[in-house]
């Protein structure tokens, strides 16, 4: 009985999933859908969802759009803004910082910058914030002293310390979470 019940759900959630597939793959999806009790999703990884749009993919990128954002698992900006496969060069780092130049330091980012940019062609640059952003967070509260250590996080949050400092003395009055809440704006707007 709990055997053919977990059939029953796995079936229902692969339903769930294929629902609104495009045209031309409903016969993979009802495919999966029928063989749910074999499916093997190692085997699903490695032929893919869509062998014929990925092929095509294989023989070069046009994105239009590169974008910045936050590493946080909440925020895909893939699915926010409905990017498709190819659509989007994505950058994606703590707290969607984009540091100022510098040849020495952050040259990850320099970097994608000049591919998205001169190799690609890419038209628009994206900086995508977001709420209650943990890197954010701790840009506002480490201290300004050296009491604590710097680590990764620390050393790559200080970039954006301009925004907090102008928040800081802007809107020290405020309680911390609005005072976030304005930091995060202003980062993604890249003031300083």
């Amino acid at each position: 009985m709990a055997e053919q019940l977990k059939s029953e759900v796995a079936t229902t959630d692969l339903k769930k999933l294929t629902i609104g597939e495009k045209e031309g793959h409903e016969e993979v999806a009802a495919e999966e859908t029928d063989h749910c009790a074999s499916f093997d999703p190692v085997k699903r990884i490695i032929k893919g969802k869509y062998p014929d749009c990925f092929s095509q993919l294989a023989q070069g990128q046009h994105p239009k759009f590169l974008v910045f954002a936050c590493s946080d698992s909440r925020v895909s900006p893939s699915h926010i803004l409905n990017f498709q496969p190819g659509e989007a060069f994505m950058a994606r780092n703590i707290a969607n910082l984009v540091p100022s130049f510098n040849k020495l330091r952050y040259s990850g980012v320099g970097a994608i910058i000049e591919y998205a940019v001169a190799e690609l062609k890419v038209e628009n640059i994206l900086v995508i914030g977001h709420s209650r952003c943990g890197g954010i967070a701790r840009l506002m509260s480490h201290p300004e002293d050296d009491s604590v250590p710097y680590d990764f996080i620390d050393d790559w949050v200080q970039i954006a310390l301009p925004a907090k400092a102008k928040v800081k003395a802007e809107y020290g009055h405020l309680p911390s979470e609005k005072q976030l809440e304005i930091c995060a704006q202003k980062v993604t707007l890249l003031e300083s």
